[in-house]
């Protein structure tokens, strides 16, 4: 998941050297928090008009932790 993750935020953002991925312990109800961070310059780019690429980062993410059979959350910081 981590990896998906980086893979598409580095296709984002203008510097990809910047991008960071990284993963909470999974809490009481089994949910594993995954935290991407980017250049500063690059949030706009990542977090999109409305939140739409966000909103659609945080889907890919759902979809890929079905087939797991995970719960997760992605947040942007």
């Amino acid at each position: 998941m981590q990896e998906l993750l980086t893979i598409i935020a580095k296709g984002l953002v203008e510097a990809p050297e910047a991008v960071e991925v990284t993963a909470d312990a999974p809490d009481e109800e089994g949910t594993i928090v995954y935290h991407i961070h980017v250049a500063e310059d690059d949030m706009g780019r990542i977090i999109g008009k409305q939140g739409r690429i966000a909103k659609a980062i945080r889907t890919i993410a759902r979809s890929a932790a079905v087939r797991s059979e995970q719960k997760v959350m992605v947040e942007i910081d």
